[in-house]
């Protein structure tokens, strides 16, 4: 990979930590698409964007929980069942053509809640989530999150809105933390088949980094656009049909 692909990917992963630290996600989706345009292999996209993960979540989950937006008594359920289940999930390694396609279909996911994005403004009656779905919620979240190499963050956020149990502001703050241990969790679980992170991740890292401090100094005090949502939601489709249909 020449020093030109590299810095291009290095200003996606900056574009991208910047769109999504705005709404307290991390970028993962975003990086594996990324990665996935760029052609890197599967063993390599996993680790690699659980890495950035970790770093742009911290940033987002410190600015967020300053700025009030975080709930402890809605987090802590949903994160005491998923951690475990992520960390399972980053030990597995499924094989190369089935990870495409499990990851392919997660990025269209996260081109359709790009695209469709519940107004914030909405008057929502705010209820506490049932402990016994918010268990089993975060196991499954948990699992899917370390298999795949995403925080959990494209999951958990419109289920906490669609549900009610949390307004726009603190579903981005859990969102945050929650993503933040799901990616520690599964970039653990996945070490131990990866041990060594590629060379380029360095220069990503710093990118990712600068993205998220822009991004969760815009989001926490006001929601991203949804115009650039969208076009980043291109890219994630783009990147999904050449996982799923070019070998």
């Amino acid at each position: 990979m020449g020093a030109l692909e590299l810095a291009v990917i290095a200003v996606l992963i900056f574009a991208a930590a910047t769109l999504y630290s705005c709404v307290g996600h991390a970028g993962a989706s975003a990086y594996l698409a990324v990665m996935a345009l760029a052609g890197l292999e599967p063993r390599v996209m996993k680790p690699a964007a659980l890495s950035l993960n970790v770093l742009v979540a911290v940033i987002a989950t410190v600015r967020f929980y300053r700025a009030g937006c975080f709930s402890w008594k809605l987090f802590w359920p949903f994160a005491v069942a998923s951690v475990p289940a992520a960390l399972v999930g980053g030990m597995l390694a499924l094989p190369t053509t089935l990870y495409r396609q499990v990851v392919g279909v997660v990025l269209l996911y996260a081109a359709y809640r790009l695209f469709w994005n519940r107004a914030s403004g909405a008057t929502v009656a705010i209820r506490p989530p049932p402990l016994p779905v918010a268990l089993i919620l975060g196991t499954f979240i948990g699992f899917l999150s370390g298999i795949t190499g995403v925080g959990g963050g494209i999951f958990l956020s419109p289920v906490l809105l669609l549900a009610g149990w949390a307004d726009p502001r603190h579903t981005a703050g859990v969102s945050a933390m929650f993503i933040l241990v799901n990616s520690f969790a599964g970039l653990s679980g996945n070490l131990a088949l990866v041990p060594h992170l590629p060379v380029a991740i360095a220069p990503w890292a710093v990118a990712a980094v600068a993205g998220g401090v822009l991004g969760s100094s815009i989001g926490s005090r006001r929601l991203a656009s949804q115009n650039l949502r969208r076009v980043l939601a291109v890219v994630l489709v783009v990147a999904s049909v050449k996982l799923i249909l070019v070998r």
